[in-house]
């Protein structure tokens, strides 16, 4: 009997050990768990740390507030753009021992073309070949004929990147009748990676000595080392200068602007008949707004058929004139307030317009500001004229966008590598909806005001807005921002 008890009693000791060491077992293994998810977290947070934690520093979230100058970035001092080569960083090697000449078509317009040619420079350091100056696009919706030269510094081009890339006017005479065959012509895939050209595109580079690409328009990865994003940078903010004609009227149109007024608000307005079709959004306008558009819109053919109502409410739809004025006056910009429009044809003529108008007397673009002999010789030329209005827009205190087109992504990622000057981007998928709201009368002006302001306050341009891999590197060119040292004053 008293062993029986003594085994019962072993029997429960060890029961109860055990049940207390899986108990210790499980709270150790808990404790565990939160340790790492708390390493996760914090390891997540310092991967970022080169932005927020400076974000937090330095700027809080007081837009709405009033407390943030709509003009000009309080924090812009803080940053720089920074796109020197490294010192590891490959030199150009001469043309006669380059893997052969590379050819580019571009594509587009000339902001679309524009990112053609910087990752163009790119790519032909990673094939380590001589670059020919590209073909501009003379087929495409803008029917411009314009070449390099009639737009872009050749010379400056070729010198500029002289330590990057061997650049060339064209293939030599004697190198071209020495070829059996003419360049071999390929489209790359969108977006692809260096991999793609050292595998698929150097081998026939290599055996025919020229190569085409054609249709070049963002035929390069987003994402590559920050020294070949550099070598972005340096192609697109610096070896890209525009001809002396064109920068000389462009700045003619700057002083006339600051002539009137010490600082000027530009929009890109973009609210021409082409990108409304495209966008596939509908602004009131009825049947005939449907069937002019509709028509418009068959020169996509690969375009899918899309909710208009999903479109706007997806923030894919551009403001319309109206809406961008009322934005800007929410936003706390006075009806005295000077503003230049960069826009090609705008649908709706005038009568579109006029509300804009209304908001902003002092509206002005290039055909208001020229005399009519001064425009002429640009007149027959799309790029040229884009040109004129992209510098006036670079040149602003303020610019806005209104859609994220190639020259409001361009203009935006030049504005931050150039010191951060204040760039506006419509928050449209929450605008829309107090737009809406407003027109329904279920918004006073006050409260209306405040709301635009909230919404936009991620919207501004502001340093901390951009981080790394966020959006296209040509719109947030993050390898070519530097931070200053900032010294605590704790």
């Amino acid at each position: 009997m008293e062993k029986k008890r003594l085994r019962r009693s072993w029997s429960r000791t060890n029961k109860a050990l055990s049940s207390r060491s899986r108990s210790r077992s499980l709270a150790v293994g808990l404790i565990l768990f939160g340790l790492g998810l708390v390493s996760l977290f914090i390891g997540h947070v310092a991967s970022d740390l080169h932005w927020s934690q400076f974000r937090h520093r330095i700027r809080p979230k007081v837009f709405h507030n009033k407390r943030l100058d709509i003009w000009k970035s309080n924090y812009s001092d803080f940053y720089y753009g920074c796109s020197t080569r490294g010192s590891n960083f490959r030199y150009a090697v001469p043309e006669n021992r380059s893997n052969g000449y590379l050819l580019i078509a571009t594509s587009g317009g000339l902001n679309q073309q524009r990112v053609g040619i910087s990752d163009a420079v790119v790519v032909a350091w990673i094939l380590n070949a001589t670059l020919v100056i590209p073909e501009m696009d003379h087929h495409s919706f803008w029917k411009d004929d314009s070449d390099f030269l009639n737009i872009f510094d050749v010379d400056w081009f070729i010198s500029y990147l002289s330590e990057d890339v061997r650049v060339v006017r064209r293939i030599p005479d004697k190198v071209m009748r020495s070829m059996e065959k003419l360049p071999w012509t390929m489209r790359p895939p969108r977006k692809s990676v260096p991999d793609y050209y050292l595998y698929q595109v150097l081998p026939i580079l290599r055996r025919r000595h020229a190569l085409q690409l054609t249709k070049f328009d963002y035929r390069l990865t987003n994402r590559l080392d920050d020294e070949l994003q550099k070598l972005r940078c340096r192609a697109n903010f610096h070896a890209l200068r525009f001809t002396s004609s064109i920068e000389n009227m462009g700045q003619k149109l700057v002083q006339k602007m600051r002539n009137m007024s010490s600082r000027y608000v530009a929009v890109h307005l973009r609210f021409e008949p082409d990108m409304l079709a495209f966008s596939g959004c509908y602004y009131g306008g009825g049947d005939k707004e449907r069937a002019e558009l509709g028509e418009i819109r068959k020169r996509w053919a690969t375009l899918p058929d899309l909710s208009e109502e999903g479109e706007r409410s997806r923030g894919k739809c551009p403001l319309t004139p109206h809406e961008v004025g009322l934005m800007l006056k929410a936003l706390g910009f006075q009806n005295d307030t000077y503003v230049y429009v960069a826009s090609g044809e705008i649908y709706g003529g005038e009568k579109t317009l006029q509300p804009l108008k209304d908001l902003f007397p002092n509206y002005y673009t290039k055909e208001m500001l020229a005399d009519a002999n001064e425009l002429e010789p640009f007149l027959p030329f799309s790029s040229r004229l884009a040109a004129l209005d992209f510098i006036v827009c670079d040149e602003s205190d303020v610019f806005v966008t209104n859609n994220n087109g190639n020259m409001a992504k361009i203009l935006a990622g030049r504005r931050r590598y150039m010191g951060h000057k204040r760039t506006i981007r419509p928050n449209a998928k929450k605008l829309s909806m107090l737009f809406k709201a407003r027109s329904q009368m279920k918004l006073d002006w006050e409260t209306f005001s405040t709301k635009v302001k909230y919404a936009q306050s991620d919207f501004m341009g502001e340093p901390d807005e951009m981080r790394p891999g966020r959006g296209d590197f040509h719109e947030f060119p993050y390898s070519c921002i530097c931070k200053k040292d900032v010294v605590s004053s704790s």
